[in-house]
């Protein structure tokens, strides 16, 4: 028997040893779970992360026995297979790779001058449409602010504008965050209309034939150029046409700062003025005297991932359910890396799965048994553009419509207790002020998210159910710490994201202190808890962009 194959039997029979009752002094009155525990948690976080998963990439042997690791816990558990008597949902796929990127060139005409600018260093593009061949001639070039069309806030960069064929310019995030206006969007908070996925779709919508987001600030974005060069060089991974049928754009694409203050300055407008304007009320597009070409070629092959879903039947209403959800999925290996080369993933997403089956664990012993069933839900694909989860929402085990909520972990960073928890996008359901009274049993507190501005409700699989409706809701590590207070938890999360957040130094680390994400996951049992065991049906708040969907959803 290979011997990473012997390590990963091994790692899960360690956890199936490891789990026993709780520390002393734990809580252990309802709405917690001793099942719960810091020692299993790390068991769990263990075997997941290992190098005998090789970076759990979805479709390489790694992959495989990540998924297959899982299903042994499930069945350990005590769950049954959740989708039609299978361990598995299929997810079918479409990448497409670029060929000869360093060749390609984004060509931009004015008067007689061309002026040709370099992939990577000075843009990036991809085509949605997974066609081999893509080429755009003489495109002309409209700056469209920030590319928003949103009836609520009474703001249509669109508005008797017609860009089919055309290039359209946007800029990245939304003119509450330029402005810091409160009442403009939500202020420092990014909204949906923020993000390139909205900007993209919108763009794609009104007909354009290729749509380029200005990188105009690490802060704007939510993360530095790097970031944005090397998640669209590579290979993208997109559900088939027939998943998901909504338009898509010939080219999508990023420019930097730097490249739009050349462009337009090569048409003879001041970039930076324009991009003031485009905050204001009533601000006008602007078309560019200049066009746009460019041309590359793709290679596209056809693939699938594996979703697992595990389900515990409800005793009384078994036809309604809440659902837990983690992504099990990582990068894999870099061969071209010096050193390590396996991204391990220990905290992104090792900790989501070890919460998961923690929490599976305590509803399987917990008595009574749920009233609503609970399905959990380790989701593929979730680093290549919450794939999985979307593909579930659109093929749910239980109808969207007798879904009662998603629960969503991912990313919880491993710092030691705290006494507080935060709130991913907070202000958007009820459920938060069910998270917040099972904080209160633990004598801790919530707090919105540290970083508004990055938009993270709208980056990781809870969102898949929200755009489908549903509510949702995902925390994250809190920032007071009980050792050390709220400096050294900023510093701790901070070190994460800035040393090891999709890096292959996110490795597990035998010296960390799981006691406060233990309690993580036992306030987020608590919340499913009372979900399952009740008639309650979360809401929306009135002014989420997601209640609309869930209120015509549930009229019929």
């Amino acid at each position: 028997m290979p011997c990473k194959i012997v390590l990963a039997l091994m790692a899960g029979l360690c956890v199936a040893a490891t789990a026993q009752a709780a520390p002393a002094g734990q809580p252990a009155t309802p709405p917690f779970s001793t099942a719960i525990t810091a020692s299993s948690f790390k068991a769990y976080d263990k075997a997941i992360s290992s190098d005998a998963m090789d970076g759990r990439k979805p479709g390489t042997p790694g992959g495989d026995r990540a998924v297959a690791w899982i299903v042994q816990q499930f069945k350990r558990i005590g769950l049954q297979p959740g989708d039609h008597g299978s361990w598995f949902q299929q997810v079918p796929t479409v990448t497409t790779a670029l060929q000869d990127r360093g060749q390609i060139k984004l060509d931009v005409k004015a008067g007689d001058a061309t002026q040709a600018f370099n992939f990577g260093k000075d843009f990036v593009a991809v085509t949605l449409q997974a066609k081999p061949k893509v080429a755009l001639e003489h495109s002309g070039i409209v700056f469209v602010g920030y590319g928003i069309d949103a009836p609520q806030w009474h703001w249509n960069d669109y508005k008797n504008l017609d860009v089919k064929g055309k290039t359209v310019v946007v800029l990245v995030n939304d003119p509450g965050f330029a402005t810091g206006n409160p009442k403009l969007f939500k202020g420092h908070t990014m909204t949906y209309y923020g993000r390139w996925t909205y900007k993209y779709a919108e763009a794609a919508r009104q007909g354009a034939a290729m749509c380029l987001i200005v990188h105009t600030s690490d802060t704007a974005a939510g993360y530095p150029w790097t970031v944005v060069n090397n998640s669209w060089s590579g290979p993208q991974l997109a559900l088939p046409v027939s998943e998901d049928p909504g338009p898509r754009l010939p080219v999508a694409g990023w420019i930097t700062a730097a490249t739009a203050q050349r462009l337009f300055a090569q048409a003879g407008l001041d970039f930076d003025q324009l991009q003031a304007a485009a905050s204001r009320p009533g601000f006008k597009p602007v078309a560019l005297k200049a066009t746009a070409s460019i041309a590359f070629a793709n290679k596209v092959t056809h693939g699938s991932a594996r979703n697992v879903i595990g389900v515990l039947r409800g005793t009384e209403h078994p036809d309604q359910a809440v659902v837990y959800s983690a992504h099990w999925d990582h990068f894999g290996e870099n061969d071209k890396l010096k050193g390590d080369k396996i991204f391990n993933g220990a905290i992104d997403n090792g900790t989501g799965i070890s919460a998961l089956l923690e929490i599976a664990g305590a509803f399987a012993k917990q008595k009574p048994a749920p009233k609503r069933s609970v399905v959990f839900l380790a989701d593929t694909l979730e680093e290549s553009g919450l794939l999985g989860s979307l593909y579930y929402t659109k093929h749910p085990v239980f109808p969207m419509d007798k879904t009662v909520a998603d629960i969503n972990m991912d990313m919880m960073v491993i710092i030691g207790p705290t006494k507080n928890l935060q709130i991913v996008g907070s202000g958007q359901s009820n459920l938060e002020g069910m998270l917040k009274t099972a904080l209160q049993e633990q004598g801790r507190a919530a707090i919105p998210e540290l970083t508004p501005q990055d938009g993270f409700y709208f980056r990781s699989d809870h969102f898949s159910f929200a755009k489908a409706g549903v509510p949702a809701l995902m925390t994250q590590t809190g920032d007071d710490m009980v050792h050390g207070g709220i400096a050294a938890g900023k510093a701790a999360l901070a070190d994460y994201v800035a040393h090891r957040y999709h890096t292959p130094l996110d490795n597990f680390n035998p010296r960390w202190d799981f006691s406060g994400i233990t309690e993580d996951a036992q306030a987020l049992y608590a919340v499913g808890r009372e979900l399952a065991r009740s008639d309650t049906w979360p809401q929306w708040d009135q002014d989420s962009p997601f209640r609309a969907k869930r209120v015509e959803m549930m009229k019929q």
